[in-house]
């Protein structure tokens, strides 16, 4: 969970904030960054989720209480909502670009995943619900990526204010949502590397790709 925050921070500044800077302008930037963080913090307030280390947040459930798998998928989602949209936003700004995301995603996906789902896995009867939440999570996040296409079908000027705005909302995950989670614990030391290890990662792919 370390490698996949340094991960995300880096790649919300160099292939999201920066290039929405460039193209268009610090004040649109700004905005699209604070509507992605707003976006998220309403996600994070509305929907109920679960996380290991710190437990349930969301609104209090009334009747029916969603088992724990389904929780730690919801989270798993708003988790891969910014991601996505990121992969689609910076391919539609550089193909080059959307790979190089697409690529650092897909890493920092690796163990994020499996931090949920291995725990359910690691038991015979939960194996599937482990591949149900690694299926579901993979789904949003794909059809998050549709989500500026689909935008910039009908507002072709709103790429810079997309990009910043998935910068924002992965920001806001990482800060709020994988870095309390895994400082928490008592593998604080190895969270603390992994995070290093990520940005040094997404650092390197973003200078040789």
């Amino acid at each position: 969970m370390g490698f996949s925050a340094g991960i995300m921070l880096v790649a919300a500044f160099t292939s999201l904030l920066i290039p929405a800077i460039n193209i268009g302008g610090t004040s649109i930037s700004v905005l699209g960054f604070i509507i992605g963080l707003l976006i998220i913090r309403i996600l994070d307030k509305l929907i109920p989720h679960e996380h290991f280390e710190r437990g349930y947040e969301g609104p209090e459930i009334t009747g029916v209480q969603l088992k724990k798998m389904w929780l730690l998928t919801l989270a798993m989602i708003i988790h891969n909502i910014p991601e996505g949209m990121a992969v689609g936003a910076s391919t539609i700004y550089d193909i080059k670009e959307g790979l190089l995301v697409a690529i650092a995603i897909g890493l920092q996906d690796l163990p994020e995943g499996l931090a949920v789902a291995m725990p359910f896995a690691s038991t015979r009867k939960g194996r599937l619900k482990g591949f149900i939440i690694g299926v579901l999570s993979g789904v949003s996040e794909t059809l998050a990526a549709l989500i500026p296409l689909m935008i910039i079908l009908y507002i072709s000027t709103a790429l810079p204010i997309l990009m910043a705005l998935a910068a924002g909302a992965m920001i806001y995950v990482v800060i709020h949502e994988i870095i309390p989670d895994i400082m928490d614990g008592k593998y604080s030391e190895e969270a603390s590397i992994g995070f290093f290890i990520g940005f040094i990662v997404m650092l390197v792919l973003d200078s040789i790709i």
